[in-house]
């Protein structure tokens, strides 16, 4: 792994010839399941809400989480063409979010990261 270098006498590290490779696979080896879907991560006091790269100027935005603010995300959400949206949220925080975006018919999808991690 570590040969001498020879003008300092310091070990020098030997680079490898062969490039490492992960396991698993890529996300570009993924199937896109749902081209029109969006995520969220709800929080007691912001949302961060992401879309598609190619829907908004800004993807990525933070909203209040006050009842005029969540019917502005939704309607944003649908100007940006999304139909389904996976929801993160460890409190009940999620629930008038799901019941506003079904109403702009938007289906939301709740998740819970823990059971995925495990």
């Amino acid at each position: 792994m570590f040969r001498q270098d020879k003008q300092r006498g310091k070990p020098e590290k030997q680079k490898n010839s062969k490039r490492r490779r992960r396991k698993g696979m890529t996300l570009d080896d993924r199937p896109l399941l749902e081209p029109n879907a969006a995520g969220i991560d709800i929080g007691a006091r912001e949302i961060f809400v992401a879309v598609p790269s190619d829907r908004d100027e800004n993807p990525v935005r933070v909203f209040p989480t006050f009842t005029a603010d969540l019917e502005e995300m939704a309607k944003w959400l649908v100007s940006c063409g999304i139909t389904t949206v996976a929801m993160e949220s460890t409190g009940v925080y999620w629930i008038p979010l799901y019941d506003i975006l079904e109403q702009h018919g938007v289906t939301p999808i709740s998740v819970y990261l823990m059971l995925a991690i495990l």
